[in-house]
């Protein structure tokens, strides 16, 4: 029946016995799996890895196994879960569909985003779902100097901005007023946040389009401060003025493991009359 990874949120309650849960049903069936608690090693061997949290343990999974390509599936513990399908009383259903192959790939674009200082790179990083700018500090507005594909855009004076894919249209870019977006989308959608103008709205562009955001001088009586994260992680990293973030497209992709017929409508549906 093959071997599978499972893959759990030590932090969430009632991640670890759901885990091991899982893992006995499968046994059951006839298939080996190997538990990890998020900090452990991901096993070599697997032809899927079953991660059980929320949004962001699946979101942190994408950016470990992103070289390997395997397919990912979501079991959710958290609140509103676009990207882990199954709900935590289903799993038994959803193991058995699993392992009877009754399920498709659905393909989601990745951005990876360098950072410049003085022209030399000083970080790098991949996101599932967006790359945000974000003001630190004391209280106030960061500017941003926004162009695509060289050619100069516009400029936000705002707290922050987010470059999302389709896949996160659903996360940050939503709660700021963002597009919805079906997540196979082969897009890019440039938001800002809290922006100091009437006429800030997101922007949606390629996904071939590379985003280049300057950090401005702001206004030149406190240096600018400000943090950039890739999927919201808690390893940030802090930019001051005349740094330059690039975000493009990734050559990888995130292979989440569909098992509903459920459309993104419905799902959209479903998740919108929760809350």
């Amino acid at each position: 029946m093959g071997r599978y990874g499972i893959l759990y949120n030590k932090g969430k309650n009632g991640a670890a016995s759901l885990a091991d849960a899982i893992r006995w049903h499968m046994s059951k069936r006839g298939a080996e799996a190997v538990l990890t608690d998020g900090q452990g090693e991901i096993p070599d061997g697997i032809s899927c890895l079953l991660v059980v949290g929320g949004d962001g343990t699946l979101l942190r999974a994408a950016k470990r196994v992103v070289g390997r390509q395997l397919p990912l599936l979501g079991v959710n513990l958290g609140t509103l879960g676009y990207l882990a399908e199954v709900e935590a009383s289903q799993f038994r259903t959803a193991v058995d569909q699993l392992l009877e192959g009754k399920y498709t790939i659905e393909k989601r674009m990745m951005l990876e985003g360098e950072i410049f200082r003085k022209g030399e790179m000083i970080a790098a990083d991949i996101a599932l779902n967006d790359v945000v700018i974000l003001r630190s500090g004391p209280l106030r507005l960061v500017e941003l100097i926004t162009g695509v594909n060289g050619e100069h855009l516009t400029d936000y004076r705002a707290d922050g901005i987010i470059l999302s894919t389709a896949t996160g249209a659903t996360g940050y870019t939503l709660s700021v007023g963002g597009p919805i977006v079906t997540p196979e989308a082969d897009l890019m959608i440039m938001t800002p946040i809290a922006a100091h103008t009437l006429a800030a709205r997101s922007i949606i562009l390629r996904g071939r389009d590379v985003v280049r955001v300057e950090i401005g001088i702001g206004n030149g009586y406190l240096p600018p401060e400000a943090s950039v994260f890739f999927d919201g992680n808690e390893k940030l990293v802090s930019v001051e003025a005349g740094d330059v973030v690039e975000i493009r497209r990734a050559a990888k992709k995130t292979n989440i493991l569909k098992l509903s017929d459920a459309s993104f409508l419905d799902v959209l549906r479903r998740k919108m009359a929760e809350n």
